[in-house]
This record gives C-alpha cells, structure tokens and sequence, in this order.
C-alpha cells in the first residue's frame, strides 16, 4: 500500500495536463480520480490507491482469472515502450498510473525526448516545473533526455513557464509557444542563452517578443563573437507585430546560421531591416516577408543576394512589388522552387516571363489576384517551367481557358490548379483534367465537376 501510494503521489496527474472537462479527460472517468476546479483552473490530482483486499472469494478468483488473461501484459517491455510512444503527454501520464510495471516503462528517458501540451485553460507553467521535477530524478536538476518541448496555444504559459525550460533543458533543441501572447523577451532570451544546441523556435503569435539575443550575462561571458554562439536555424516569427528593422538588426547579428525565416504579418519591417538580415544571414533557404506592406522592389534586390541558395520566398501582399523586384529574383536566385506573389498587383506579363525564363525549375507559383497577368504569361511558364506542379491563378481578371489549355499541354505533372473566381470555360477545365489527370481543380463554376 506505502509503494502505491507514494508512486500515486510522485506521478504527474493527467489533470495537469488536460483541464476536468476536457474530451481527452474524460474518457477516464470510470478511473478512481477526483478532481477540483477553483475560478477555472486546473489543479493536481491524486488517484487514491485500489482496496487492498476483495470480500468475495469468487469476485477475488474472476479479478485473477481476468489478470492472468490479459493480452497486453503478455508483451515485452520494448514493445509496450513502442506503444507508449504514440501517446501524447497527458495520457501518457495516465498509464504511468494503471501498475507498477507500466509506472517504469512510462517514464522510460526514451519516452520523454518530447513534451507537448496544447489548450486554452491549461496551467502549463504549473505542468512544465512537475514534469521537468520528475525528469530530473536520476540527474538532478538537469533533463537531458529532453529535446523537444510544444506548447502551442496555451495562452496561460507565462515566463516563469519558459524560466523553468531554460534551467532544467540544457539539451533542448526545439521549441514552440506559438500563440502564448503572455512571454516576453526575457524569457526568450534566457531559453537562447542556456540551451545552446536550439535550432528550432517558433514564436508566432507572441506578440511580446520583439527579438531574439543573448542575456548580458551571457554575451558578457562569452567572446566578442558571442552572435554565433545562437544556433538557431529555424525562426518563425509569424504575427510578432511589434518586430521593428532594429529587432531585426539584433536578430540577424546573433542568428548567423538561420536557413529557415517567417516573418508573415511583421507589418512594420521596411527593406532596411532586410538589408540587415543579408549582411549577417546569407544561408537563408526559406523567407517569408508576406503581409510586409512596406517591403518593395528595394528590398527584394537585398533578397537577391542569397542567390542560388533561396529556394522558397513568400512575398503575398507587399503592394509594393512590381516586375523590377520580380526580376532581380529571378535574375540571382535561378534555383528558386516556390514563389508566392498573390496580391502584387504591379506584377505583369513581363516579370512572368522574366521569372519563367529563369527559374526553369519553378515547381510552385502563386499569381493569384495579379490582375495583369494574362494568358501571355502563362504561355512563358508553360513554355518553360516544365516542372510546375502548384500554380494559383485565383481572382486573376485577365485569364482565359486558352492559357489553362496551353499550361495543361505542357506541364503534365501539374497536381494543383486555382482558378477561383476565373473566367474559365468548362471544355478548358475539361482539357486540363484529361491532360494532367492527376490535377486537383479547385475552381468556381458550377458546370464543371
């Protein structure tokens, strides 16, 4: 009973992770748990242990007959551990309380390289400091199994929450808080400064944050250098309005090594930030700047200095970019594979040709809503671009079903077609359909099925 009890008391409850009315909670409810909410939150929970003893002889011989016959417990040890695998953290927090055996192989180091906790009312500063406590059981204050930490949408997750990631993670490599609009960027810095091996932040949402750096107690203790120290690849800063061309500047000059930048909706970055962000990040494979109102052709002659390494760029709704920033992309960057130019209405026939002329192995383009492009343009691409597979011609006025037909002779291996709000004809959908048969139409006319 003593054992029980104390493994009951050591085990995180489910309840820290999934609040009492949750669906995931209460699949469990047959389960001898008790819970209470004060003003909405979620607090811990305590499984009272089983009777020790059954009255009945016969009910005593079933519970033994049922034990014995148990298919799962027939398992070995790496299969069940395979199984606990696919669990997500809250229910694997549950088995660790069904037995003493399933108690070892939850909490097997293999099993918690990841945690990932999602939900609104959640109290997930609370659940991070009870998870990384008992983690830290063999090595003391220290989770080195632990590699990945998601926490997506909990918007309760403060900076005492990432406080306790930065301390016990040394050996963090990915972390996402999207949409957890309470950190700021000292939490943030904290994370970067203690866990060294980061390469993946997403920070979307976080409407706080307006740059990743070093602390100073961190750049102080390191060498002038101390910018490359940030290993960080992969920065998602999608949403972060407050995210100025200084911030940017900081950004740059401490994340060397980014391949991977989204800055989607950072409406207040000029071309001066990305003039910044090329002096310093000129390993840049992926760049999002979509919904940058006042990014422009300058800025797009930065970008063109990353040259054959840029494979995908998003420039969706930067008003203003015209044919001049079309072709200083499609001039340097010939190894560009995706491009989204939805809603540059200054885009015309001639940067399509431009682009299509050198971007040869172009796979996806997105000219939606550029109401100057017309079937000359499509010509181009479809004379040149034989690898196309994604093309988006939504909302775009000067369109016809003669231009789909020549793409569709073309580009044989195209998989996706929008041609929303087009003025199409149903014999040309029909054409693209019987010439790319593997092509998904995603279009507005009702004659057409």
């Amino acid at each position: 009973d003593s054992d029980l009890s104390m493994r009951t008391l050591s085990t995180p409850s489910p309840a820290l992770i999934f609040p009492p009315n949750s669906p995931g909670f209460q699949n469990g409810r047959g389960s001898s748990t008790s819970s209470s909410s004060v003003t909405g939150e979620t607090v811990a929970m305590v499984h009272s242990p089983p009777p020790t003893r059954l009255t009945h002889p016969l009910i005593r011989l079933a519970s033994k007959h049922q034990k014995e016959q148990a298919n799962i417990d027939r398992l070995p040890d790496h299969s069940m551990i395979q199984i606990f695998s696919f669990l997500p953290t809250n229910q694997l927090c549950r088995c660790a309380r069904v037995c003493r055996r399933w108690y070892n192989l939850a909490w097997d180091p293999r099993l918690w390289r990841t945690i990932r906790l999602t939900g609104e009312t959640i109290n997930v500063d609370r659940a991070l400091k009870v998870l990384t406590r008992r983690l830290c059981q063999d090595t003391p204050n220290v989770c080195l199994m632990l590699e990945t930490v998601i926490v997506s949408g909990c918007r309760r997750l403060t900076d005492r929450g990432l406080y306790t990631i930065a301390q016990c993670c040394p050996e963090l490599r990915r972390l996402e808080v999207s949409g957890c609009y309470n950190i700021s960027n000292e939490a943030v810095f904290d994370v970067v400064s203690l866990c060294p091996n980061l390469e993946h932040l997403d920070v979307s949402g976080c409407s706080k944050v307006t740059c990743i750096s070093l602390t100073r107690e961190a750049s102080i203790k390191l060498s002038p250098l101390h910018g490359k120290q940030i290993s960080i690849r992969y920065l998602d800063m999608t949403d972060c309005f407050v995210l100025e061309d200084e911030g940017l500047h900081t950004i740059a000059a401490h994340c060397t090594q980014l391949t991977h930048l989204y800055l989607r909706r950072c409406v207040r970055i000029t071309d001066e930030g990305l003039r910044y962000l090329m002096i310093y990040c000129t390993s840049i494979k992926e760049l999002s700047v979509s919904d940058c109102r006042f990014v422009s052709d300058f800025g797009m002659r930065e970008i063109a200095k990353l040259e054959s390494r840029l494979r995908y760029l998003s420039i969706a709704h930067c008003g203003r970019i015209t044919d001049v920033g079309i072709r200083y992309i499609a001039k340097y960057c010939s190894k560009l594979r995706y491009l989204n130019a939805r809603g540059c209405e200054g885009i015309t026939d001639h940067g399509v040709e431009y682009l299509a002329k050198n971007c040869t192995k172009l796979k996806s383009l997105d000219i939606g809503k550029c109401p100057l492009v017309s079937d000359a343009g499509l010509e181009f691409l479809a004379l040149n671009c034989f690898n196309l597979k994604r093309l988006s011609l939504k909302s775009c006025e000067s369109i016809t079903g003669q231009g789909l037909q020549i793409v569709a002779a073309n580009c044989f291996d195209l998989q996706m077609l929008n041609v929303q709000d087009c003025d199409v004809s149903v014999d040309a959908l029909r054409f693209v359909k019987r010439h790319c048969k593997r092509c998904i139409i995603e279009h507005t006319n009702p004659a057409f099925f």
